[in-house]
């Protein structure tokens, strides 16, 4: 088993993500599969576009969401640090809220489309990042002993989420009102 958290996703047929928006009454379901080519698409475009480098830090500013999943597997895969602190690149939803260098925005509309029209100062991810490749091959992998998050005042290793949070068990959670740093832990656990 892999000692960091890239690559976890696995290749699944089977349901590995369900979303509720109770607000719209988006259902949102994704197999490992999709969420696989959501991941890579993602990471693609961190890489391709943003020239990431492991150690890049990002602010995951878009709440309870399918798409905090997608952006917190692509972060591990590429060796970006997710981040509630000072960062590099903010992600926000549809209400623009970010101050970093780069600023990214997510209208979290279904299927993960773009704005209707552009959000003045940041990128729309529901143009940017559909257009990438469903394959992902890293060229510089995260180690054991880079930081996977920094939330909370608290940083974690690649290892040691996977040997705290990792029980080796699939399972399924249902999580309502979690915070990013549970989010964070709770998908380690339940892939």
């Amino acid at each position: 088993m892999s000692q960091t958290l890239a690559a976890i996703t696995p290749l699944t047929p089977d349901p590995l993500v369900t979303f509720y928006d109770r607000a719209t009454g988006e259902r949102t379901e994704l197999s490992g599969i999709t969420l696989s080519n959501w991941v890579a698409k993602v990471s693609n475009f961190l890489v391709d576009d943003l020239e990431v480098e492991i150690g890049t830090r990002l602010r995951l500013g878009l709440g309870p969401h399918w798409l905090t999943h997608i952006w917190l597997l692509s972060c591990w895969n590429t060796g970006v640090i997710v981040t509630d602190a000072e960062a590099d690149i903010g992600l926000s939803g549809p209400d623009l809220v970010a101050d970093e260098p780069t600023k990214l925005a997510s209208a979290l509309a279904p299927f993960g489309m773009r704005f209707p029209q552009n959000p003045e100062g940041f990128i729309d991810i529901g143009v940017e990042v559909l257009g990438h490749s469903d394959h992902f091959e890293a060229f510089d992998s995260p180690l054991p002993t880079d930081v996977a998050w920094d939330l909370g005042g608290q940083t974690t290793t690649h290892a040691e989420a996977r040997s705290r949070w990792d029980s080796g068990e699939p399972k399924r959670l249902l999580l309502q009102e979690t915070t990013l740093l549970d989010d964070t832990q709770l998908l380690v656990n339940a892939i």
